[in-house]
């Protein structure tokens, strides 16, 4: 399993497999560098805290105020650094298998929206969502 990221709010995952590890890592790349997803990022964390899951797998990641830094296991902690969160708390129930938990964090990501996204799917101003 490879997680490739721009450090800049773009994070994949890929799975590759072969006899011999070099093509499998290079199949995992491509297949990561493939299935990029955006993640809205708000002064070096998320914007809102948010739920992910997949399989037994489930995680809880929380945006952190500036200088807390990557509060995370292993799996998890390496997607937010490939995409370039550098204040979260996060917390994993269930298995502790990392392509589940990876598979359950960017599944997680890919439900988060900046405050404008919300705004205008709800036909609403910044300041309206505000007050």
């Amino acid at each position: 399993m490879v997680v490739v990221g721009d450090g800049q709010g773009k994070v994949g995952w890929g799975y590759g497999k072969a006899n011999e590890v070099p093509p499998s890592v290079q199949k995992a790349t491509k297949q990561a560098t493939r299935d990029m997803v955006k993640v809205p990022l708000v002064e070096g964390s998320i914007p809102h805290q948010v739920w992910g899951s997949f399989g037994a797998a489930k995680v809880t990641l929380i945006p952190a105020g500036a200088g807390t830094g990557i509060i995370a296991g292993q799996a998890v902690r390496a997607v937010c650094e490939a995409c370039g969160i550098h204040d979260i708390l996060t917390k994993s129930y269930g298995t502790n298998n990392p392509v589940t938990l990876v598979k359950a964090t960017v599944e997680a990501l890919k439900q988060l929206r900046t405050r404008e996204e919300t705004a205008a799917l709800r036909g609403l101003t910044v300041e309206e969502l505000s007050s």
